[in-house]
């Protein structure tokens, strides 16, 4: 009995970490806004790397389909994995075309959603922790923008 409740929480953990790991690796930018301010990302461990600087990350939780749709205007019938993380990338921080994230705000949460070979990003500011329904990000000034890429 003890064995199958050590295995049950060997379960748990790793489809946590499982699901944590769909964005590791190196994304290639494909969206216009993508391929403008950040280029190509990667995630590693503990961190987000944008054109070439390193940002900490921490996975908060795993958002529900319908916060994902929300976000990225999906059907949600998409068989993705989407993620909630915080970070810290100063407002000053310039990438490609000296472009910011949050413009003179400092960008303090990432949401994922990957399919697949397919990723996309989108960057918030503030402290607060953004809200995922179509009507609270349609009159967010949080959102900072959304970015599409791909292996």
């Amino acid at each position: 009995m003890r064995w199958l409740r050590r295995l049950g929480a060997v379960t748990v953990f790793g489809c946590a970490l499982a699901s944590a790991a769909q964005e590791q690796g190196a994304w290639r930018a494909v969206s216009k806004t993508a391929r403008g301010v950040t280029g190509d990302v990667g995630f590693g461990g503990e961190k987000i790397s944008i054109n070439f600087s390193s940002f900490p990350v921490a996975q908060i939780r795993e958002l529900q389909p319908a916060e994902s749709a929300a976000v990225f205007t999906n059907d949600g019938s998409a068989a993705g994995v989407g993620n909630l993380f915080r970070t810290s990338i100063p407002a000053n921080k310039k990438f490609l075309s000296k472009n910011t994230l949050c413009g003179s705000e400092e960008t303090q949460w990432i949401v994922s959603y990957v399919v697949g070979k397919q990723l996309q990003l989108a960057f918030f500011s503030g402290a607060a922790m953004p809200v995922f329904t179509v009507d609270a990000l349609g009159s967010s000034t949080n959102l900072c923008g959304t970015f599409f890429y791909v292996r």
